[in-house]
């Protein structure tokens, strides 16, 4: 599906670097509303000119992030009302270099469905008085009772060296959801792309030139913890992506490009561009930043193992189920295994996700999967990158997780699961039917793919029968890596009736097109 690229010497698939012709001119500069460079020095009041976020937010409580020019003590005042009258303040942490002078704090006690407004000031360590201005967010707690909710969820950004345009005002898909103003953003991974430089030109196949913003950690593939940290500081250069940040809190997951392409543990490299082989080594270098960089409850410090999935519960409604199909996977294979017990998940994390989807009592459970269950993603000529290998017959390899838990979600009668997911690089809707199967012991679902949101797109991938795929809607380019300013950037829309408990899901096209609409009623165990 790939070919040769002589720059690299690898075949590139559908998530690797497309190199950009650099020629003649420099690299342009940075946008004049982005924040300025992180100062080493103490003169002046501390900055956070790299904006705000909030995430993980609960009926109780949410995780408030900020970044500060130099060190600083972080402190944090929620209030009802954009006045701030009897604000309520939270004396934050430290922050330094240890951390990138990133900061984050944990909020507790706050009232559920309600607007919360909060502004972080950041104050010179040694002079409490010496502060630099407000920075200021608002999100929505989830609620205790039912109401209306919305989310959006997408993934893969920056991809290809597809990186932030200024021709195009930057990342404009972020513009065109904050106004859908929904609780909450699922972000599905591929948040950077570690092993895509951005270089200053790409020459497009009309003859025009894509330009990016540029910046030394993304002139080269990510290998140190700086680079790691410069990745995912790139995209916050981008007013539109500060602005939604500012606006609702966002639940994140990680994929492969945080590190770089099909990655999996204890990998050694075969690539000229790294001069680390050892990809365990980028991994935790990649992890530490990710954590330093989003607002994320169950990362270091709280949780001393660092997982990335875990469940954030949105009131009666919802709980969103985060996988990580990354971390604990085994090795890239033809997948033909009839025993495998390490799968994509880890056995300890496939007991996870059983026992808390056992749990729940919410009317949805949203699964939220950076990588697809049945579109068949290759890895060089014979091993396979997701759950699918091609073999529509019984589960083998991967596909045996996957088939246990489809397994225990129906013969528990868990309702109301639903499957999210992006990293292919366009948009499809695919019910999984039993009927229609090799293997037929599971309730039938849904799943549901968009992305990407500044990425190149990718042609639409063979689907594997194992479950009984149906697709009933897909939306892809005809040819490998098409370049954002040629359409095909994709987010999804999902609706939660207050009244009915009716999930209405849509996948979405910027610019504003609603592509295909889908209705899911509550209370049924398949669909």
């Amino acid at each position: 599906m790939a070919h040769g690229d002589p720059t690299t010497g690898r075949t590139p698939t559908r998530r690797t670097v497309v190199r950009g012709s650099l020629g003649a001119t420099a690299a342009l500069s940075l946008p004049l509303s982005g924040p300025a460079a992180p100062a080493q020095a103490l003169r002046g009041r501390p900055s956070a000119d790299w904006g705000v976020q909030a995430g993980d937010v609960t009926s109780s409580s949410g995780l408030v992030w900020v970044r500060s020019d130099r060190p600083a003590r972080m402190v944090v005042e929620t209030s009802a009302t954009e006045s701030f009258r009897g604000a309520r303040r939270w004396t934050g942490p430290l922050i330094g270099p240890d951390t990138d002078f990133t900061g984050r704090t944990a909020l507790h006690g706050l009232p559920a469905g309600e607007q919360i407004h909060y502004r972080v000031t950041l104050a010179d360590p040694d002079d409490p008085r010496r502060t630099g201005e407000p920075v200021h967010g608002t999100f929505r707690t989830a609620p205790e009772r039912r109401r209306d909710l919305r989310f959006l969820w997408s993934g893969d950004l920056a991809g290809q060296g597809w990186g932030i345009n200024p021709d195009r005002g930057g990342y404009p898909i972020f513009e065109e959801m904050r106004r859908l103003d929904p609780d909450f953003f699922l972000n599905s991974g591929d948040t950077i792309y570690a092993d895509s430089p951005i270089e200053p030109r790409v020459e497009l196949p009309d003859g025009s030139v894509w330009r990016n913003v540029t910046t030394e950690e993304k002139a080269k593939v990510a290998e140190t913890l700086a680079e790691f940290r410069g990745n995912f500081r790139y995209n916050l250069l981008d007013a539109n992506y500060r602005r939604f940040n500012a606006q609702l809190p966002s639940v994140v997951q990680w994929d492969d490009h945080e590190v770089l392409n099909n990655w999996y543990p204890g990998e050694i490299l075969d690539d000229d561009r790294y001069r680390v082989k050892d990809v365990n080594t980028l991994a935790a270098r990649s992890l530490r930043a990710f954590s330093e960089y989003f607002p994320i409850g169950t990362l270091p410090p709280k949780d001393e193992d660092g997982r990335v999935h875990r469940v954030v519960h949105y009131g009666p409604l919802l709980d969103v189920f985060v996988l990580d199909m990354r971390a604990y996977r085994n090795a890239n294979s033809p997948g033909r295994s009839a025993h495998d017990r390490q799968g994509i998940l880890g056995a300890r994390q496939l007991r996870w996700i059983k026992r808390e989807l056992s749990r729940s009592r919410a009317v949805w459970k949203v699964i939220a999967s950076d990588m697809p269950l049945g579109l068949v993603v290759p890895d060089g000529d014979s091993d396979f990158e997701a759950v699918a290998q091609g073999d529509p017959g019984r589960p083998l390899g991967r596909e045996l997780q996957i088939a246990e838990l489809l397994r225990h979600i129906k013969h528990r009668r868990i309702t109301g699961t639903v499957w999210f997911t992006t990293d292919v690089h366009y948009t499809c809707a695919q019910r999984y039917d039993p009927a229609k199967a090799a293997f037929p012991d599971f309730a039938p679902f849904w799943e549901f793919v968009s992305g990407p949101m500044n990425a190149g797109g990718f042609a639409a991938l063979k689907l594997d029968g194992t479950f009984g795929p149906d697709q009933r809607f897909v939306k892809a380019p005809t040819r490998a890596n098409t370049p954002p300013t040629e359409g095909g950037q994709y987010f999804g829309q999902v609706d939660i009736d207050g009244g009915t408990g009716e999930m209405t899901v849509r996948l979405r096209e910027e610019g504003g097109a609603v592509l295909f609409t889908q209705v899911l009623q509550p209370g049924r165990v398949g669909q």
